[in-house]
């Protein structure tokens, strides 16, 4: 299956304006895999969950398969970019504690992925794959933005993007382990969310095919609901995380 590339014309945007993981996902990870020695973060994207797997293990091999967001990702220290697919690694075999997969399961060949995942995973490591969906504030603000999704530019999602919304129910050949709740939060303007709004997919494929702005429908309603555009409000997004444990030994 080729890579499908809807981010890398939004890379640098993608860095600035994405939500942030909660470090209490990544601690917890840590304290589930079989070791802290090495995690490899999966369609890394701008390299925020690979920045923050690096403050609890030891090392950190970060892929996606776009060079623009390799280069746009953060660097630190014990992470090491690469630019790969996610179902052709090119990790050694049996080397890996943990896999973490963040807002990127649905953009993958599955069955070609959980082959590589089972590959490069020690015995007992740990593969885990979260998403997000629609964001929370308050009631005014969320029924704009949610029309927004649906109906402005509903349409042009790519078709992958109804995996999240099934996240919960994807294929997960692991033995999974229920884990605590997660949320993601941050504290924006105006300006940060629609900056958010504009690094969705959709958003940037309506303005491809329509040559125009899909967030100028929305903003002056936007900007109405939230009085002074200063103003920093509290954002909230619901995690969805999948973790799995590979067998301690697989029979052939």
């Amino acid at each position: 299956m080729p890579f499908k590339d809807h981010f890398s014309k939004q890379a640098s945007d993608y860095a600035k304006f994405r939500p942030r993981y909660p470090h209490e996902l990544f601690t917890y990870l840590g304290s589930i895999a079989p070791s802290r020695q090495v995690a490899w973060d999966c369609g890394t994207g701008n390299g925020q969950a690979a920045v923050a797997l690096a403050s609890v293990f030891d090392r950190v091999i970060a892929t996606d398969a776009s060079e623009n967001q390799i280069s746009n990702a953060q660097p630190h220290d014990r992470v090491e970019y690469r630019v790969a697919p996610a179902e052709n690694s090119g990790i050694k075999s049996g080397t890996i504690d943990l896999i973490v997969v963040a807002q990127a399961l649905h953009w993958l060949d599955l069955d070609r992925f959980y082959a590589e995942a089972q590959r490069v995973l020690k015995p007992a490591g740990v593969l885990a794959a979260s998403a997000y969906n629609l964001l929370h504030i308050e009631a005014a603000i969320d029924e704009i933005v949610n029309r927004y999704y649906y109906e402005v530019v509903g349409p042009f999602w790519p078709e992958e993007r109804q995996l999240i919304e099934q996240f919960a129910d994807l294929p997960f050949p692991f033995q999974e382990i229920d884990p605590p709740k997660f949320e993601m939060t941050a504290h924006w303007t105006l300006d940060h969310l629609v900056g958010y709004l504009r690094t969705w997919s959709s958003t940037q494929r309506f303005m491809v095919a329509k040559a125009s702005d899909p967030l100028e429908q929305i903003t002056d309603q936007l900007r109405h609901v939230w009085a002074d555009p200063q103003r920093v409000r509290n954002v909230v997004w619901p995690l969805t995380v999948r973790i799995g444990r590979k067998a301690r030994s697989v029979s052939l």
